[in-house]
């Protein structure tokens, strides 16, 4: 008995360093924006050389709202977020994380995250973030939230008009970035139907040339 728990324990070692070596690997593509997540199913064309129009089908997210600064309002809703995807849940389904997220089983069930990070808002009545959960995933199987500022929304099927950046990505250039979206729109005669959307796929420590960033308007 002895032996088999000693052999057990040597087992749960060599996993951890497996996973540890993984995640290594991970967050050092993810600093040259090299991501292995998946990204909501959509279809595209593009409108202009910076616009693109994407379709995108029924998807779910676990989405959070925070007050105050937009940036800080960012780091708070992530890591509500990050908690519920890292066992926060009623089944302690865990996740590790690296660019942004990147499944690490851990045994049984494991929740990932597909890209981008999504918030949208304003300061007055709040900014909601959001991590769009994989294809494989319902309503049905998700698990729970431990928290109550964590809800699993359905995200209805949108057509959306979108302006990809590298850079910068804070909330002036977030701003400049919507405002040429939207003129863009108005010289194609195309109306927009919701509020503008900011779409992040890579972690703070990317090199900012090589950042995904994204603002997107329903249309």
């Amino acid at each position: 008995m002895r032996l088999k728990t000693t052999f057990q324990k040597g087992l749960l070692v060599l996993n951890r360093i497996v996973r540890l070596a993984g995640q290594v690997g991970e967050s050092a593509l993810s600093v040259l924006g090299i991501r292995s997540v998946e990204e909501p199913h959509h279809v595209k064309r593009p409108l202009t050389q910076d616009v693109e129009i994407r379709r995108y089908g029924p998807r779910i997210a676990a989405e959070t709202t925070v007050d105050g600064d937009r940036q800080q309002a960012l780091y708070t809703g992530f890591r509500r977020l990050a908690a519920y995807i890292f066992g926060g849940n009623h089944r302690e389904i865990e996740i590790a994380m690296t660019a942004p997220v990147v499944q690490q089983p851990s045994g049984g069930e494991d929740i990932a995250m597909t890209a981008p990070v999504s918030q949208s808002g304003d300061a007055e009545s709040g900014w909601t973030i959001r991590f769009y959960m994989p294809s494989k995933w319902s309503m049905e199987t998700l698990p729970v939230p431990d928290s109550n500022d964590v809800r699993l929304v359905q995200v209805p099927s949108e057509t959306v008009a979108v302006l990809r950046f590298s850079g910068d990505r804070g909330p002036q250039a977030v701003a400049g970035r919507i405002d040429q979206l939207m003129k863009t729109l108005r010289y194609n005669d195309i109306e927009p139907t919701g509020q503008a959307v900011s779409w992040f796929y890579d972690p703070p420590w990317t090199l900012p040339f090589r950042r995904r960033n994204e603002v997107a308007v329903a249309i």
